[in-house]
């Protein structure tokens, strides 16, 4: 992507704070950083949630992975990328060892607003509401004396919030199954996209499942006999499997590639209703 100025100054700061970013919650939040506003060194990427119904922002693929995991869990209630730190100093009431100079501009002197890769709202078991913050690195940053005093910000400035902090690398993301839930991902998006009205949709997930049962053919081959059966253009029948995955009415081995060549012997069929329209979690 072309390379945008990146000046620090205070009218930037306020015009960015102006603009409301960092602030809000779900549909209403925007993000401190968009891929829009600097160079990035990873894949870049655009993501419309479905918990939240807006587009997130990610500069490297780890980023993108970890918000696929976290969109698969039932109780991630809402996920704020690049959620600033506002009045960071000020919060920290142990400063010892903290160099916050570092993370000024050269040239203005003005402070940079620090921000953490997710805050993740989540509802624990009993109901309750509970945050938890998670800064994504590569590995090999954590080598750099630079990232590390920036962490080592992020944990006190988190610890001064009570809020869960922990560092997540490259490493600890289980990519096959990050890359099955960015297959199915789209298939949440609206029905029309695919030109199915949502009744539509409900139907072919249920007709789907009713054929199912018993089948003892390939996944591919099931989805191509569903198209004709159903007089339905070329992939259908994918899209309807994908998106009864992402509804969890059927269970694959999502840490195993999913491969339409396996069986359909492979599909457990969850026994639930369909969730309300437009609730796709």
């Amino acid at each position: 992507m072309a390379k945008r100025k990146t000046d620090w100054d205070e009218n930037k700061l306020n015009k960015w704070i102006q603009e409301g970013r960092g602030q809000g919650e779900g549909k209403e939040y925007k993000p401190w950083l968009t891929v829009q506003d600097f160079p990035s060194k990873g894949r870049v990427s655009r993501i419309f949630g479905w918990k939240t119904k807006r587009t997130h922002h990610f500069f490297t693929d780890t980023e993108t992975r970890y918000f696929y995991l976290c969109e698969w869990e039932d109780d991630v209630l809402d996920i704020r990328e690049h959620y600033p730190l506002f009045n960071c100093e000020e919060a920290i009431q142990n400063k010892a060892g903290l160099n916050f100079d570092l993370f000024k501009d050269k040239d203005t002197g003005t402070p940079y607003i620090l921000s953490t890769s997710f805050l993740i709202t989540l509802k624990k078991a009993n109901g309750k509401i509970a945050y938890v913050a998670r800064s994504l690195k590569a590995d090999y940053e954590l080598e750099r004396k630079t990232a590390l005093e920036r962490l080592e910000i992020e944990r006190r400035y988190w610890q001064s919030q009570n809020i869960d902090w922990g560092i997540v690398t490259q490493k600890e993301i289980p990519v096959v199954k990050a890359k099955n839930i960015e297959w199915i991902h789209s298939s949440l998006y609206p029905s029309d996209e695919r030109g199915f009205t949502d009744e539509e949709a409900d139907y072919y997930c249920n007709a789907f499942i009713e054929k199912l049962g018993g089948s003892n053919t390939s996944i591919r081959d099931f989805t191509i006999q569903f198209d004709r059966l159903f007089n339905l253009d070329t992939g259908s029948g994918v899209y309807i499997f994908k998106r009864l995955i992402a509804l969890k009415r059927i269970m694959v081995d999502m840490n195993k590639k999913i491969d339409l060549n396996d069986s359909t012997q492979s599909i457990e069929i969850i026994k639930q209703s369909l969730p309300e329209r437009g609730r796709a979690l």
